[in-house]
């Protein structure tokens, strides 16, 4: 496209934003039929000139640089009425690649319809499990919903689906129900005060430590308030509330339950490194209590606090080592810590084809410091609740963990982990276990 039809075209969209503005470049005269376009667009900043002082307006324009133009017109979008905003956000999806280059968070994935914003993302997995539990082959859609309340307050829910194709027909967040339908593992308001600080109530995702392991990693069911900071370096959050994760009463290896819970942890980037550190408090009741014969109770008071560290290196920074540590300080059960290390290499980009990340973990687990929600997908560390052949329970778990990611299409990528070398304190070691997923964004 001519660059000087593209300037048209948002001065259209601007039309009524400014007034008459004088000509700043010295090849565009007011003969010219863009004339009052160009000079509107260069006094609101929305295009530029050349160092010489010319427009160049015959030359063709690439997509880069009409990007840059809907970047500065989308900052211009409260000025805007419903057909202008309507026009540049379907630009806006054309031109998401270019966008994000740019720094500007925008793209195909969301989808704005008035104030509301829609994004969502589905897998198709299949799970060959240890601790002699049977194979699984399920599927996942969630459907996010962001609603724009009004400029500091947004309302926010995640739609799920699951079915496990081998044992029902519907909606089975593990492998005990046939509860058919969508459910909702997501909803809260959020407000924010200023930039940096923002207030958020109701069900929202909690994770703990930096990798996606033993520690609490759901990215759903904690019920309660939080308030946080974050101005890109330093981040400082605390909340209140309960870390529902037996949402699936079923469940046996859900051990928290619904229990208030106090949490704090805080963040900082380094450049060179990046330092973590968190503290849950559980205020009653018990999570679990395993075999009495064992004599082993969690109490109500458990009192936890965990440190990890993530250091990048490398060109682009795309290698890391990263570990944690995390110290249960008020239990009596057998292990009372635990820690793991980790490298990883990533140039994972969901939009680029090819790109990939693949770490490796080793993990030692104590099971005062275990409280549900991990994000692995493998099942080796259910050995702290499911009974080995001999009526045991483990007390610490050990065990290697490699994952991976690799962008097979724009928006589609393929997970693996492989879960092996386990050893099971005071029970039967887990056999290896492994997944495969497809996942897609949309």
């Amino acid at each position: 496209m001519k660059k000087i039809l593209a300037i048209a075209a948002a001065a259209a969209l601007t039309a009524g934003v400014s007034a008459y503005a004088a000509n700043p470049f010295s090849d565009v005269t007011p003969d010219d039929w863009a004339y009052q376009a160009v000079s509107d667009l260069s006094d609101q900043g929305v295009v530029e000139g050349y160092p010489d002082g010319t427009f160049k307006g015959e030359r063709n324009m690439t997509r880069y640089e009409l990007a840059q133009i809907i970047a500065r017109l989308m900052a211009k979008e409260d000025q805007l009425n419903a057909e202008q905003k309507a026009t540049l956000d379907k630009l806006a999806g054309e031109y998401a690649d270019e966008l994000a280059n740019l720094g500007v968070r925008v793209g195909n994935l969301e989808k704005k319809v008035g104030n509301i914003y829609w994004s969502g993302d589905a897998r198709m997995r299949y799970q060959d499990k240890s601790l002699d539990k049977a194979d699984n082959w399920d599927g996942r859609m969630r459907i996010n919903v962001k609603a724009q309340v009004n400029d500091s307050t947004t309302f926010n829910g995640r739609l799920t689906y699951n079915m496990n194709f081998k044992s029902d027909d519907g909606n089975n967040p593990t492998d005990d129900t046939k509860d058919n339908g969508v459910y909702m593992d997501v909803l809260n308001a959020k407000h924010y005060f200023g930039k940096d600080v923002a207030l958020t109530l109701g069900r929202y995702a909690n994770n703990f430590g930096n990798q996606a392991g033993w520690r609490f990693g759901d990215s759903h069911d904690f019920d309660g308030a939080e308030l946080a900071y974050n101005n890109g370096k330093l981040n400082v959050a605390a909340g209140f509330g309960q870390f529902d994760t037996n949402y699936n009463k079923k469940a046996d290896n859900a051990p928290v339950g619904d229990e208030d819970a106090f949490y704090a942890r805080a963040g900082y980037d380094f450049n060179v490194a990046k330092l973590g550190v968190d503290y849950v408090k559980f205020q009653e009741g018990s999570k679990y209590t395993v075999d009495p014969k064992q004599g082993k109770t969690f109490k109500g008071d458990d009192e936890l606090l965990g440190v990890d560290l993530l250091v990048p290196f490398g060109g682009h920074q795309r290698w890391n080592v990263q570990g944690e540590y995390v110290k249960n300080t008020t239990t009596d059960l057998d292990k009372d810590d635990a820690w793991n290390a980790g490298l990883q290499y990533s140039n994972f980009n969901w939009k680029k084809p090819g790109s990939f990340a693949l770490g490796v973990w080793y993990n030692d687990v104590g099971d005062a410091t275990y409280f549900g929600g991990t994000g692995l997908q493998t099942n080796v560390i259910d050995a702290f609740f499911n009974k080995d052949g001999n009526g045991n329970y483990a007390t610490n778990v050990k065990y290697w963990n490699l994952m991976g990611d690799v962008a097979l299409q724009k928006n589609v990528s393929l997970h693996a982990e492989y879960a092996f070398g386990a050893d099971a304190d005071g029970a039967e070691d887990p056999d290896d276990a492994w997944t495969v997923s497809l996942n897609y964004k949309f």
